[in-house]
This record gives C-alpha cells, structure tokens and sequence, in this order.
C-alpha cells in the first residue's frame, strides 16, 4: 500500500539535495542506489558530457510479471533557483520551504511519487507490467537532458511524464512549441556629445524593431514575448552594442516557425535602418504535440484516476516538459499533475494527502492489465 509517512520521508530527504540544472550529480547518486534498491537495473547515459553537466540521464529498468507492453514514467532531478540549501518544513500535512528558497516539489514530487509506487509494488509483491523509468537533467532550461537522450534504449512507446502542477487527476494532452531566440545588434561607438552622427546607435536599431513586433497574444494559440533589452556602456557613449532576447509559443509548429521568421524580418531591416548588423539564434527547446483523448495512454490514465478516486481533469499546457521530446520520438505522453504548486517560487508548496494520492495512481497505472 501507500505510505503517507514514507512518501513524505523520501520528499524531505530528496529535497535536501542541491540539484540545479546542469549539477544533478548528488541526486543522481541518491536515485541510483534507492532504485537499485528496489531490484531495478539502472543506466546512465552520456548526457553530462553533451551538456556540460556533473551527471547523465538515469534510465532504470525492472521487467514485468504479468503481461503487457513496457510503459515509461519520468520525472525530471533538478530544480530552478533560488534552491541551494532547501530545507522542507511540513506543519499540518503541508510541505513548504523556509521561504528563502524554491521547495523543489518542481520535480522532487514527481521523483518521490515514483519512488514510492515501486516500493509499494515490492512491498506488496504486486504483478505490474515491464516498467521503464526516466530521470533526466536539465529539464527546466528548455529539456535539455531529454533532447540528447538515445531512446534507442527505451522500448516503451507510451509514457507518464510526472511534472505537472495540481492534485491527482490532473493531465494534459497537448503543450505548445517553445522556440527562444537571441539577437546581437553591433552598430558603431562615438561620443554621445562631441560627434553622435559618427556613431550607429544599437539600442535604437533593436528598439525599433521590438516597437515594431505585437506582444503577448498573437492568436488563441500562439504568443511573442522579449524578456531582456542589454546594451550601451555609459550615458555618453553612443551604444554599439544591444542583445535582445525573447521566446515565443504556439500549440502549431508551423505558427511558430512562421511568427520566427517574421521576427528575423523586422529585425533585420531595423538594423537596415541604422545601418547596423546583427547576429541572430534560436533554439527550438519544444516542440508542439497533442495526444487524441482516445488514445490507450489516456484512457488507463482515466481508469487509474476513476479506481483511485482521483477526479479527471484533461487539458493542454502552455508550458514545456520532457514529453515534447518523447512526442519528437514517437513516444506518446500524458504530462500528469504530481501534487506541486505555486512552483518557480519561494511560496512553493504540496501536501502530504495529494502526494499519496498521485502515488496511488501512479500505482494503478504501472500495475494495470
């Protein structure tokens, strides 16, 4: 069965590890031999030297007594600032942090939930099918840890990405492209008093071109953001250089691309204008998908969540996970709620109640016929 004080332990103890993006080494340490533990096989691949990381992604395995085709679930091991030095104060059936840093339940929830199905499944000696379990790096930067795995090592082609905010029950279906992009606008210095029209201004370059782009929504589906304008060196400088970052979003990857290349656009004719150059990149860290709320991967979610009492609730994110990639590979995902909120903040919290009862469907779903 489900142990409340167990889950809880593993939670508390797991977020006491230091695990930012790129520096997963101790939690992965930890979750080698706590899998080990529990009688699967555990691998892990190259991904610290792709990324330039301290630690790979962990892919264990444990095969199946009963019949079935092998399902993935994967829960992502590091965690956004500010979260070095995590301490988990639980009062009352709530977990929260000491208010100076993240708690981490973005994604030490989904590693504990995980966790704590397979102890539950030894415990009780339950027939579950061959599971396939996924910890990567690097998820909070856009999945990086998930880009550069071999899923050439995976036989699942249906997967539970556990990295979602809200009670059991929760899922979605669909999750926009995610594209971040960089523009370098490199004009010409001069005195800002003695000779200004010997200069080429930067900052005014990139400045027309940001008042020359629609923000936020463009449609019901898509949005445009520029999250930072850097440039100039003191006041009486003409600025020759100006780098402006932004990301945009979109449930179509056409729409994306599309909007993309009309940002290069007007970019590229403001510095036209001025008579600057520029050096543009981008990085698709997402890419757009959606599973049909027929699909089998949906359907024993739902049958999970009905046996458990969990209440079902289906939609698309706006945000990226690791399942944007499994969908890039033919692995068809459901991003399921594992018991997290207000995450990406110093008021970061879970309950003890919602994390044994995404454990419950957890269960459900590696144990289902």
């Amino acid at each position: 069965m489900i142990r409340p004080d167990r889950i809880t332990q593993t939670f508390c103890s797991l977020t006491k590890i230091d695990s930012p993006s790129f520096g997963e080494r101790t939690m992965a340490d930890c979750l080698t031999a706590r899998l080990k533990r529990l009688g699967l096989t555990v691998a892990e691949d190259d991904a610290a030297e792709k990324t330039h990381g301290t630690a790979g992604n962990l892919l264990a395995t444990l095969p199946g007594t009963q019949a079935g085709e092998p399902l993935l679930f994967a829960a992502h091991m590091d965690t956004v600032a500010p979260a070095l030095g995590k301490k988990a104060i639980v009062q009352d059936g709530t977990i929260t942090s000491d208010g100076t840093t993240v708690l981490g339940a973005d994604d030490v929830s989904g590693l504990a939930i995980i966790l704590e199905a397979l102890e539950s499944i030894k415990e009780d000696t339950l027939p579950h099918r061959p599971l396939e379990i996924l910890f990567t790096i690097a998820e909070e930067p856009y999945d990086c840890g998930s880009e550069v795995f071999d899923y050439s090592k995976v036989h699942a082609k249906e997967a539970y990405v556990l990295d979602l905010g809200g009670a059991a029950g929760g899922a979605a279906y669909a999750a926009p492209t995610i594209c971040s992009f960089t523009f370098e606008l490199t004009g010409k210095a001069a005195h800002a008093g003695f000779a200004p029209q010997e200069g080429i201004h930067a900052v005014a370059a990139a400045a027309l071109a940001v008042s020359k782009l629609k923000m936020g929504k463009l449609d019901e589906e898509t949005t445009l953001n520029i999250g930072t304008i850097q440039g100039g060196t003191a006041t009486n400088i003409v600025p020759d250089k100006c780098t402006v970052s932004g990301e945009l979003r979109s449930y179509s990857h056409q729409t994306a691309e599309r909007v993309l290349q009309n940002v290069i656009a007007v970019f590229q004719d403001a510095a036209k204008t001025f008579g600057a150059s520029y050096r543009f990149s981008s990085r698709f860290g997402c890419y757009a998908y959606e599973i049909s709320k027929n699909h089998p991967v949906v359907q024993r979610y739902a049958a999970a969540c009905q046996a458990t009492g969990a209440k079902l609730n289906l939609f698309r994110t706006f945000g990226g996970s690791d399942a944007n990639q499994f969908a890039k590979h033919g692995i068809s995902g459901l991003v399921i709620s594992s018991a997290m909120y207000r995450c990406h903040s110093c008021e970061e919290y879970t309950t003890v109640k919602d994390l044994q009862e995404a454990a419950e469907v957890i269960q459900k779903l590696m144990t289902a016929k």
